[in-house]
């Protein structure tokens, strides 16, 4: 399968596949396809894996996209201003997303609910207690909002994130919440109570505009008019 992420900011991106190809995306997610792609749409992984996806935030059913009767073109496009990240799975292991980030993958790739241990984590921490945890073989395209950081953590090496900034990370990592500082910072400081902290080893992905960031300076802009 070839593909290619366009737009932008405001990314989509085409893939062209060969006959007997197929791709598994979110519904809402497919943008346009041609003639020789075919769609139907099921609930993939039983009924467990079904819930599962749905208490992390994605669709009950998700829609297969093969190319039946010859090669065929498919676009995906993201649902909010940012980045595509394409990863390969096949060199890659498994790790976790926030939920709401998956846009379309081979069928080798799997997902599954990913809960967070901690139920304070869950609850103060500002990426949900449900995550995403992705494993498996072949192409997974994720959806970032605004544009994506990688850092690289060394065992026990910590990281300090606010409210939705974290995109993903390595399950090899593990998160807690800990209080932005003293309770004059807590107040005063405009970073909220608690941070997110993310502790290697492994790889972590950030997203520089979150889309509940976005919305709290489209009400600030309202609010002033």
């Amino acid at each position: 399968m070839q593909y290619e992420v366009r737009g932008g900011n405001l990314p989509y991106v085409v893939c062209q596949l060969e006959r007997g190809e197929s791709l598994v995306s979110e519904t809402g997610a497919m943008s346009w396809y041609t003639e020789n792609i075919t769609v139907e749409t099921k609930g993939r992984g039983g009924l467990g894996k079904m819930m599962g996806r749905m208490f992390s935030g994605e669709s009950l059913f998700q829609n297969i996209y093969t190319a039946s009767k010859g090669p065929g073109e498919i676009a995906f496009a993201s649902k909010f201003p940012g980045a595509i990240k394409v990863v390969d799975m096949s060199s890659f292991g498994d790790f976790v997303i926030q939920k709401g980030a998956f846009m379309a993958s081979e069928m080798s790739v799997n997902t599954e609910v990913f809960f967070q241990k901690k139920l304070s984590t869950g609850f103060f921490g500002g990426e949900g207690f449900i995550m995403q945890r992705v494993y498996g073989s072949g192409l997974l395209f994720i959806e970032v909002d605004g544009a994506i950081e990688e850092k690289v953590l060394a065992p026990g090496e910590r990281l300090y994130i606010d409210t939705g900034y974290l995109l993903g990370m390595d399950t090899t990592c593990s998160m807690e919440i800990e209080t932005t500082g003293n309770v004059k910072s807590m107040v005063f400081g405009g970073e909220g109570f608690f941070n997110t902290v993310v502790r290697g080893p492994g790889h972590v992905w950030l997203q520089s505009m979150p889309i509940a960031q976005l919305g709290s300076l489209f009400m600030m802009g309202s609010a002033t008019r």
